[in-house]
């Protein structure tokens, strides 16, 4: 993995802390389905391709721990349709 995100599974979300604050996305687990409910990142990284960074880590821990993805928030779902070689994560 690139960059080390973070599960807070405490809460429910990925956390990629980067210099600028930390961007995350909340989830819901459901056995092997992981539902992406929102994605967000503070104002000071937007635009700086952050959220995309989290995104390509989430895709690769659902790739490594065998779980498919359900993007239920507009970003994840428009980052998924972007790149295509995570499509087969998709649940």
């Amino acid at each position: 993995m690139g960059e080390a995100i973070r599960d807070a599974a405490e809460r429910s979300r990925f956390e990629l802390p980067l210099e600028g604050g930390t961007v995350f996305a909340d989830y819901r687990r459901d056995g092997q389905r992981l539902a992406i409910l929102h994605v967000e990142a503070p104002p000071a990284l937007r635009g700086t391709g952050a959220a995309g960074r989290l995104m390509q880590g989430i895709a690769e821990v659902a790739r490594r721990d065998g779980l498919t993805l359900v993007p239920l928030c507009g970003y994840a779902a428009a980052w998924l349709r972007r790149h295509r070689e995570h499509r087969d994560l998709l649940g």
